[in-house]
């Protein structure tokens, strides 16, 4: 009877994970082929960085001027007048703070990852060789509404910068010959803005190094103005200005309303001091300085094209999101110490400098807005062409956008990016279409925390194979041994699932493990949804103090924090690559709250652009990326099915003792780098 159930059970596990030589005797049904399809791994364990076509000539310092120009664009120069005057006054800089420390979360994701997998295609790769093909397709095409609309976006800010320098004489030429009446779309085509992204694509697909020189230049000089603008608030400002009594807003605000008495009178500018909008004011603009920090990601989509990327990606992004905190910092302290916040407009630089008597200082400002704009405009083209050549190099979308040219840069790609952003830019009004950009930017930054939180309790990773020596062999095979004992006394222990093997698991990462992981990390998105939807539609129920809404807070934030340390007793991998986020799981936690809260404050308008956005996308990956996909080819090659592959994950170890030599090959993932320029 035991060898019957043992038999039974083996079959049952084989059927289950469809890898066994049996498995063309126990076919899947239809259904659950096509799950599999979905849910299919992206197998990069055989490849290394010399499998790259791309031209590896950036260094780190390109790096870190592409992630500090694309970060660092025009916000500095509009976004800290808004946010003082409205929502945080002085303490906008503890506002930017708080934004850089949630930025930082899913900034540290991405280092690790950048470490781990340094290949092209930033969240879509990281998404695939962890969640599943479906989730990166979803990723990918966000990603790439997200740089359309940031590239078009920026293309007609930069264009309606310079006409305001020249007295908006091309502005009105427009309105008068080429005045567009049509709802959704632009007041006058921006001819301008078309010639400015077509020039940039032209130079992206001349080659990479050139742009990155370009970069370099424009981010010099912006961070020489804002230098100056920092130097010069600290020279000319007052403290005072970050004291303002309450009694003395209620007095402007009197006289701004005409109000014939002061009684009764309520303060429009807050009460004053460095909080005048509260605590609360002070988050809010925290909010809204988040966006200040997108465009870091643009520094994952160079895994291929730059030197030393295990290094150079996570020291990039960290170090350019701590350069663009200490820039915004900086520009907004000089700004309301030169300034009363309550004064700001829409061009706070220049009105702070004529307000202090340095009125020609606004061309520095002027030339710096443009500069910034310009790197700005290549940090959201560059990462374009890059997510479009890795989606068509897997299959997904259409495989001419995966070719190269000779200077190794992927040019129908960019071209394309560039035609698509052209147009955009050319006909439509994006400041409906500009919140679609967060969606697409939150949910990856979403996705990449939580790609880490269950890559982290997967067993046996591997990425990196030392050279081969016979010492390194024989310990490689006794840690392997040790791995088999280990893996065979906990499949005994954990055979099926309880609370005790919940609370109280195995020393070390298993298969159970791993599947327990999945499933909380699950429960936690699923906790964040709720908890996100309750405090943003019945917060006035909160505010009031409803039993109901108190009860209903109160069990969301304790299985939220009980699903966490149920994920912190799981045991983790104890690979070690160059970079690894720290406190996890309680960071990558964090980082989703944080981007899931901020995707419910979205408005209901753009949840349904965005829901007609994938509409078209899942009929393109339904109708040719799931018939075409590369990892779908393999499987069928190896077994004749759609089979889930097993993204960063190493051969089964007791398969590794029945082939040890095939094990040593399929360990290595990355090779010594190639560095060669082009």
């Amino acid at each position: 009877m035991n060898h019957i159930r043992s038999a039974l059970f083996s079959g049952l596990h084989e059927n289950k994970t469809c890898n066994s030589s049996t498995f063309t005797m126990l076919p899947c049904g239809p259904a659950l082929s096509f799950v599999r399809c979905l849910v299919r791994k992206k197998n990069v364990s055989g490849e290394s960085l010399e499998d790259s076509k791309l031209c590896r000539c950036l260094s780190t310092m390109d790096l870190l001027a592409l992630g500090v120009g694309s970060t660092l664009g025009a916000g500095v120069y509009v976004l800290t007048g808004e946010v003082a005057k409205s929502e945080s006054g002085p303490s906008i800089v503890v506002s930017f703070l708080i934004a850089a420390l949630a930025s930082v979360m899913a900034g540290l994701c991405y280092a690790e990852f950048g470490a781990r997998v340094p290949k092209t295609g930033s969240a879509y790769l990281y998404t695939y060789v962890t969640v599943g093909e479906l989730w990166a397709f979803i990723t990918g095409w966000n990603l790439i509404l997200a740089y359309v609309i940031g590239t078009s976006s920026v293309a007609r800010a930069w264009s309606s910068t310079f006409d305001e320098l020249l007295g908006k004489q091309i502005s009105h030429i427009f309105r008068t010959y080429f005045k567009i009446n049509y709802s959704g779309l632009a007041e006058y085509p921006d001819f301008f803005a078309v010639f400015l992204v077509l020039l940039l694509a032209g130079l992206l697909s001349f080659g990479v190094k050139e742009s990155a020189w370009v970069n370099k230049i424009f981010t010099a000089i912006n961070i020489l103005v804002l230098l100056f603008v920092m130097i010069s608030g600290f020279v000319k400002g007052d403290a005072d200005n970050w004291k303002i009594s309450e009694e003395y807003l209620i007095n402007l605000t009197a006289v701004t309303k005409n109000c014939s008495s002061y009684e009764n009178v309520t303060s429009i500018y807050g009460s004053g001091g460095f909080m005048p909008y509260g605590f609360s004011g002070t988050l809010a603009g925290a909010a809204t300085c988040f966006y200040a920090f997108v465009g870091f990601d643009c520094i994952a989509t160079t895994g291929e094209e730059v030197k030393n990327p295990q290094k150079a990606i996570p020291f990039g992004i960290v170090v350019s999101l701590l350069v663009c905190f200490l820039a915004y910092f900086g520009v907004s302290a000089a700004l309301t110490l030169m300034m009363p916040y309550y004064l700001l407009d829409e061009n706070p630089l220049p009105a702070a400098f004529e307000y202090v008597g340095w009125g020609p200082a606004k061309y520095v400002v002027a030339a710096g807005s443009l500069c910034a704009l310009s790197t700005s405009l290549l940090g959201s083209m560059f990462p374009l062409p890059r997510i479009l050549f890795a989606m068509a190099r897997d299959g997904l979308l259409f495989s001419f956008l995966a070719k190269l040219s000779k200077r190794q840069a992927p040019v129908y790609a960019t071209l394309t990016a560039g035609v698509i952003s052209a147009i955009m830019a050319f006909l439509f009004d994006l400041k409906a279409l500009v919140d679609m950009m967060s969606i697409g930017t939150l949910l990856a930054y979403s996705l990449v925390a939580t790609c880490v939180l269950i890559l982290r309790y997967q067993p046996s990773l591997s990425y990196e194979q030392p050279k081969y020596s016979p010492e390194k062999a024989a310990l490689a095979a006794s840690e392997r041994e040790s791995a088999v004992s280990e893996s065979q006394i906990n499949m005994i222990q954990e055979k099926h699932f309880s609370l005790q093997a919940l609370i109280n698991p195995s020393s070390l990462p298993t298969e159970q493990t791993a599947t327990t992981v999945c499933f909380l990390v699950g429960l936690l998105a699923c906790l964040v949804c709720g908890l996100s939807v309750l405090t943003t539609y019945m917060n006035h129920s909160i505010a009031n103090l409803e039993l109901w809404s108190i009860g209903l807070l109160a069990g969301f934030m304790t299985s939220f924090i009980v699903t966490i340390l149920l994920i912190q007793r799981q045991p983790q991998n104890q690979h070690k690559v160059a970079f690894m986020v720290p406190l996890v799981p309680f960071l990558p936690s964090l980082s989703i709250l944080v981007n899931i809260y901020l995707m419910v404050q979205l408005s209901g308008d753009t949840w349904i652009r965005f829901s007609l956005w994938m509409a078209l996308g899942f009929l393109i990956y339904f109708a040719y990326g799931i018939r075409h996909s590369l990892e779908g080819h393999r499987s069928n090659g190896d077994d004749e099915s759609c089979s889930e592959n097993s993204g960063l994950q190493e051969k089964n170890p007791v398969e590794e003792v029945d082939e040890p030599e095939n094990a040593n090959e399929s360990d290595q993932f990355l090779a010594h780098e190639r560095t060669s320029e082009c």
